[in-house]
């Protein structure tokens, strides 16, 4: 790899990267018959409050720094606020909204559709044995690449918002802090729904609660681990060097000297 760090401290982190397909967002006004747009939407208010709600009550911090979620008693109480909420997102406009506000709507739909997806199904060991065909019928592993809801008129699946609507339209690295993945090894699922008042500070905590846990960084002697988030999605950071000021910025003073 190119412009790597000076002997001394050896840096593991390999490289694996691939281009973004952007959509049109929002999408193409419908035409009639006569060929005149479609009415324009208008942004109608959305509250996140029922997921807010939710996260608060399932959502358990751990000691070892790890968030947890209480499927059994999400599933038995709350799947039912669950699916409103979902159903409130659907009937929304993003394109219609501030950038702030498109943002916490694209994070908090990916978030409760992942919820939803596993709660549907509990109990299952991983999300990856939820096994959704892709649009074309192709047999998947995990349940990312399936249409699991519309907006807009588009159907859409949790890797179209991930890849194809938040990285490419908010270009934002710090929202692969904030997408949920439903394993231990990922960053935390916030015990609160993101807003836009909210979601700059939201998304440096979720960034620094991640880089200063060992799923993220980790000192190893002469040596620094990092999480494979950074080499799948190294370009969402700016490059080899990005990805280290990155790491940087959020690290406590002593992960900090080491990364100099």
């Amino acid at each position: 790899m190119q412009n790597l760090p000076k002997p001394g401290i050896s840096i593991r982190i390999s490289v694996g990267l691939t281009a973004l397909a952007v959509f049109t967002w929002p999408p193409p006004a419908a035409q009639t018959q006569t060929n005149r747009p479609a009415p324009v939407l208008t942004a109608l208010p959305v509250s996140h409050s029922v997921l807010n709600s939710l996260l608060r009550d399932y959502v358990r911090p751990g000691p070892d720094g790890i968030n947890r979620v209480d499927f059994t008693q999400f599933k038995a109480a709350g799947r039912g606020r669950l699916r409103s909420y979902i159903d409130s997102l659907e009937r929304g406009t993003p394109s219609r909204m501030p950038s702030q506000a498109q943002m916490a709507f694209w994070i908090n739909l990916y978030n409760a559709k992942s919820l939803q997806l596993v709660l549907d199904r509990y109990p299952v060991a991983s999300i990856r044995d939820i096994r959704l065909p892709d649009p074309a019928g192709k047999p998947a592993d995990g349940p990312w690449k399936a249409n699991v809801t519309t907006i807009e008129g588009r159907a859409l699946s949790l890797e179209d918002i991930d890849t194809k609507i938040l990285r490419p339209q908010f270009r934002d690295p710090r929202i692969h802090y904030a997408l949920t993945c439903m394993a231990l090894g990922c960053p935390n699922l916030l015990p609160e729904a993101y807003t836009p008042q909210r979601l700059d500070h939201q998304l440096d905590t979720a960034a620094a609660a991640f880089i200063n846990h060992p799923r993220g960084v980790v000192v190893k002697g002469d040596r620094i681990e990092a999480s494979n988030i950074y080499a799948w999605h190294e370009a969402d950071f700016g490059g080899f060097k990005s990805v280290l000021a990155h790491l940087s910025h959020y690290a406590t003073p002593a992960l900090r000297r080491h990364l100099a």
